[in-house]
């Protein structure tokens, strides 16, 4: 890779990630920390406003923008090919937002790339033998209380059980399994950690109240309930 594709690589994920490290760019580009040093200085010195952060790594200057990038055929197909498996995800929220999404990064596709992008869509099939006619529409929401710290009520339905129970949760973190959303989160009314599949959720509502955050590691989770078997 060139200097200046570098350049303009750093650039676009330093516009795409909040903070990076020059390990971190080291190791994605294959080059010596200090080759990362001299980027962002070349950065700097054609006026992009890079801001080093102390002990962290580097960011972009609020509100600094840059052109839009040209996408190749091969980030298209995988875009849209990533539409097909978030359709299956079976929650109207996600779904929505990711196509809203879609169509604002297609709009600055090449008019050939864009073409061959229509043309694979509609050959693309996945199949779901494990279909439920559950679907859910709360997962954009609660992805924002995740990252906002709030207090998200709900009311919960597991499986087989008519009963519906009111629960306060701090939302922690999401994972995915057979086409369905997994919320894990903080449960006030059993003091533990509980997971909350997205579709049983028959309401919910985002608290203006902040929670304190726990420092929840969905992998040292997992792994925690491993070590009780």
């Amino acid at each position: 890779m060139t200097q200046l594709a570098r350049l303009i690589s750093i650039l676009t994920l330093l516009k795409s990630k909040r903070i990076l490290t020059s390990t971190e760019l080291s190791e994605k580009f294959q080059v010596s920390v200090r080759t990362i040093y001299r980027d962002i200085r070349k950065l700097e010195e054609a006026g992009v406003p890079v801001i080093p952060i102390e002990g962290r790594g580097y960011s972009l200057m609020d509100g600094y923008s840059v052109a839009p990038v040209q996408f190749t055929e091969k980030e298209a197909n995988a875009l849209i090919t990533a539409h097909h498996f978030v359709k299956q995800t079976e929650d109207l929220s996600f779904v929505e937002n990711f196509e809203e999404a879609l169509t604002k990064i297609k709009s600055v596709f090449k008019s050939s790339v864009l073409e061959k992008s229509e043309v694979l869509s509609q050959r693309i099939y996945v199949f779901n033998k494990s279909y439920e006619p559950i679907a859910s529409n709360a997962l954009s929401e609660i992805q924002l209380a995740i990252t906002n710290l709030n207090f998200v009520e709900i009311n919960y339905r597991k499986a087989n059980d008519p009963v519906i129970s009111f629960r306060k949760v701090e939302p922690y973190a999401f994972y995915s399994t057979d086409q369905k959303w997994i919320l894990m989160a903080w449960c006030h009314l059993r003091k533990d950690y509980r997971a909350f599949r997205i579709d049983r959720i028959q309401h919910f509502k985002i608290l203006s109240e902040k929670f304190e955050d726990r420092n929840f590691n969905l992998q040292d989770y997992f792994r925690s309930e491993d070590d009780h078997y």
